[in-house]
C-alpha cells in the first residue's frame, strides 16, 4: 500500500514521534469527538504502535473490548506489548480491506493516519460499514498534505522535496473526497473538524522534528529527489529552528459519521 516498509525501526519512529507533546494533543481532541463510553465495543483500523488502543481501551473499561488490526507485524507486536495489562484488548494482523470480524461487531471503528496507505477506499469502507453495528459510528483522522506550511527560502526546492514524499502515500489528499466515500459506503456523516499541529520552533519533542527526518530519508531513497538536494533541504530547516526562525504547521481533518439503523 506503500513505498515504506513498516518494519521494526519504522515502527518504532512513529512511536517516538506519536508521543510527541503535540500529537498527543491531537489524540486528545480525537477521543472527545468519538466519545466513547463505557463498555462499548471499538475496532482501530491501522493500530500502528497502539496508543491509541490503548487511550480507548482505558475509557471502555473492562465491560467494554478494543481490536486493532495492522498490516505490520511489527505495529500488531509493539500494540500488544503496550496493552498486555489490559485484558480486553486484541490485535490482529490484518488488511484494512478485509477485517476478520463477524457482521455488526462494533459500537465504534476509529481510523488515524491509515486509510491514505488504502488504495481500495471504496472496498475499506464498506468493511467499516459491515463490523458496525446499525447505530454504529466511525471517526477517521487523515491528513491533506497541501495544508502543509513549512517556512523555506527556497519554495521551489520545498515543492519538489514534497511532491517526492507524497508518493508514500496513495492518497495524499484524502480528506477532500472522504466525506462522499464515506456516504458512497451507506454511511451519513455527522461531523467535520480540522485539528492543526503548529510548531512554531524545531527541538526534538515535537512533530515535525521527526517528519522531517522521515521525509528527507524517503524522498533520497526515491530517486526523486537527490541525495545532496534532500541534505540542503533539511539543513535550511535545520539552520532556520537554530537561528529561532523555523515554523511548521499541518492540519489533520476528522470526519465522524453513522451506520443507519
Amino acid at each position: 500500500m506503500s513505498q515504506i516498509e513498516f518494519d521494526e525501526n519504522v515502527a518504532r519512529a512513529l512511536e517516538r514521534m506519536y508521543m510527541t507533546p503535540d500529537v498527543v494533543g491531537q489524540r486528545s481532541d480525537f477521543l472527545r469527538a468519538v466519545a466513547l463510553r463505557e463498555g462499548e465495543r471499538a475496532l482501530d483500523v491501522g493500530v500502528g504502535p497502539g496508543l491509541l488502543v490503548h487511550d480507548m481501551a482505558k475509557i471502555v473499561g473492562e465491560k467494554g473490548r478494543v481490536a486493532g488490526v495492522d498490516a505490520s507485524d511489527a505495529m500488531v507486536g509493539i500494540s500488544e506489548k503496550r496493552c498486555a495489562d489490559l485484558g480486553w484488548t486484541d490485535f490482529h494482523q490484518a488488511d484494512a480491506t478485509a477485517l476478520p470480524f463477524d457482521d455488526a461487531s462494533f459500537d465504534v471503528v476509529t481510523s488515524s493516519q491509515v486509510y491514505e496507505y488504502v488504495a481500495d477506499m471504496e472496498g475499506a469502507l464498506t468493511e467499516v460499514h459491515r463490523v458496525l453495528r446499525p447505530g454504529g459510528r466511525v471517526f477517521i483522522l487523515d491528513t491533506d498534505w497541501d495544508s502543509v506550511v513549512w517556512r523555506t527560502r527556497d519554495r521551489a526546492r520545498m515543492r519538489r522535496v514534497m511532491d517526492a514524499w507524497d508518493g508514500h502515500l496513495h492518497d495524499p489528499h484524502l480528506p477532500a473526497r472522504l466525506g462522499a466515500l464515506l456516504e458512497g459506503a451507506g454511511l451519513q456523516v455527522t461531523h467535520r473538524e480540522v485539528i492543526p499541529i503548529v510548531n512554531p520552533s524545531l527541538h526534538p519533542h515535537c512533530y515535525s522534528f521527526g517528519i522531517l527526518a522521515a521525509i528527507q530519508g524517503f524522498v533520497a531513497a526515491s530517486g526523486e529527489v537527490e541525495a545532496d538536494e534532500a541534505q540542503a533541504w533539511a539543513d535550511e530547516l535545520r539552520a532556520l529552528g537554530e537561528s529561532g526562525e523555523y515554523f511548521f504547521s499541518i492540519n489533520r481533518y476528522v470526519f465522524g459519521a453513522l451506520r443507519a439503523g
